[in-house]
């Protein structure tokens, strides 16, 4: 693990490739690997690689069956794509039915990154769940190949170039008005996302690029109250924290609802909620994240 997606692959699917290759970790030493970031794109380190792959160095020190159930994650310092991450693994404890490993990301001798993550073997138990929000499937939304045709001429142009790259992630947001107004509304949104092409029967790959995609629009919900959008240059964001627990099982190659919202902004720092539900309706997993929102005039690097 991670492995090649299978031969019925999106033929597109350069960039699922490309993502799964990423997150194949080189390992150096017992409990020290070393992972790479995409050369083009990006000025720093996209917060989502490192989870998935801080979490991908932890699962490789789990000896028995234990899914991951919940990753609690900091980011201390904005990570530098041109040099290799080295992730370093703390077996804290393995009990009769829970693991925990802490890790460490470091780049130029310091720690940039630092996650604790949960290991729990299957167990029966009560359950119940929330409701699944009752929202448009996302064969009747458009791509965003169509939402660029359409709209290329009415989004900025650093959004435009960020829409039209490929990716390794189908990404259909529900509602996407918020991109043609600057209204300020309800910090709510709901985002249909699945991998750009089939995986492995491996829960552990999985649960990893969930980890992975599970980053990629929450802050961004924050905005919504503010009628800002990722991309202003009057903004900087960055992610501060990150949580995530895991309920079911799950397939990150089928169509999940990742249903967003953000409670509370303030003293520069926004906080925002996900729950991600299956086709079915089955909540799989939970996100909660606090990130730096500040205004561009002040604005300095985090040091």
């Amino acid at each position: 693990m991670p492995a090649a997606p299978t031969k019925d692959a999106d033929p597109s699917g350069k960039a699922l490739e490309d993502l799964l290759a990423l997150l194949d970790l080189e390992q150096l030493e017992d409990n020290l690997y070393r992972g790479n970031s995409p050369k083009e794109g990006w000025q720093r380190v996209y917060g989502g690689q490192v989870l998935g792959q801080a979490l991908v160095a932890a699962v490789r020190t789990i000896s028995e069956p234990r899914p991951v159930h919940s990753l609690h994650a900091y980011f201390l310092l904005a990570g530098d794509p041109k040099i290799p991450i080295i992730y370093e693994v703390e077996r804290t404890r393995d009990g009769g039915s829970f693991s925990t490993r802490r890790i460490k990301a470091i780049q130029h001798g310091r720690t940039m990154f630092a996650m604790s993550a949960s290991f729990h073997k299957h167990e029966d138990g009560y359950e119940h769940q929330a409701q699944m929000p009752s929202v448009p499937p996302p064969e009747d939304l458009p791509s965003a190949a169509t939402l660029m045709t359409k709209l290329l001429d009415r989004l900025p142009e650093n959004m435009r170039s960020y829409w039209q790259r490929e990716r390794p992630f189908d990404m259909r947001p529900v509602d996407i008005s918020r991109y043609l107004t600057r209204e300020k509304t309800t910090p709510v949104q709901h985002v249909w996302i699945k991998a750009n092409g089939r995986l492995p029967d491996d829960l552990s790959l999985h649960q990893c690029m969930l980890a992975y995609a599970s980053d990629f629009t929450l802050l961004d919900t924050a905005l919504i109250a503010h009628g800002k959008l990722l991309f202003d240059q009057d903004i900087q964001l960055a992610s501060l924290d990150h949580a995530l627990w895991f309920h079911r099982p799950f397939r990150a190659d089928e169509w999940l609802l990742y249903t967003q919202d953000s409670p509370n902004a303030n003293g520069a720092r926004g906080l925002c909620r996900g729950s991600i539900f299956s086709r079915e309706g089955h909540l799989i997993a939970t996100v909660a994240q606090e990130g730096l929102i500040r205004r561009r005039e002040s604005a300095y690097m985090i040091k």
